[in-house]
């Protein structure tokens, strides 16, 4: 009988084991953490360029484009988990609730990363849409804020924050 307990206490102790591999802080995997700045990074990528490209067709600054660009790429980011929570069933006022509690910080990191890059890059903020420097330059900072955004998001879900919320109406 003893025999058994101890092999029941092994085999459960190596499942245990076994499922938190790959895990870190809150049991939260990599690929979860990737798959949610994933999504903040679509959302961010669509509106940065459909603001830089608008702010570039009315012949704005580069101040005025960028704050465009930025106010795009949260609107944007937000909308997706927005839209996808409000197909789960939620309302309009707690739908943008978990948007908010979802995305703020992703999308906030992300932004200050890629247009931090772009900033940098020097002649970038000159460069003209069909200048390979300026989507170079944007598609570089989207990496890096990638990089960089997918620790802080695996930091927060395994927290029960960010992403996290989302997760609970799908």
């Amino acid at each position: 009988m003893d025999h058994t307990a101890h092999r029941e206490g092994s085999t459960h102790d190596h499942h245990a084991h076994r499922s938190t591999a790959g895990k870190g802080a809150g049991g939260v995997t990599w690929r979860t953490a990737a798959k949610a700045t994933l999504h903040c990074l679509t959302g961010c990528a669509i509106g940065e360029i459909l603001g830089m490209v608008i702010g570039t067709a009315l012949l704005w600054g580069n101040v005025q484009t960028m704050v465009l660009a930025i106010a795009l790429a949260f609107v944007f980011g937000y909308s997706f988990t927005l839209f996808a929570v409000r197909k789960a069933g939620l309302d309009l006022k707690t739908a943008v609730k978990v948007a908010l509690a979802a995305d703020t910080v992703s999308i906030a990191v992300m932004e200050l990363v890629d247009n931090g890059i772009i900033a940098l890059v020097p002649g970038a903020m000159d460069a003209d849409l069909s200048d390979t420097l300026f989507w170079a330059a944007l598609l570089g900072g989207f990496a890096v804020a990638f990089l960089v955004t997918t620790p802080v998001n695996k930091w927060m879900i395994g927290r029960g924050k960010g992403h996290a919320v989302v997760h609970a109406y799908h």
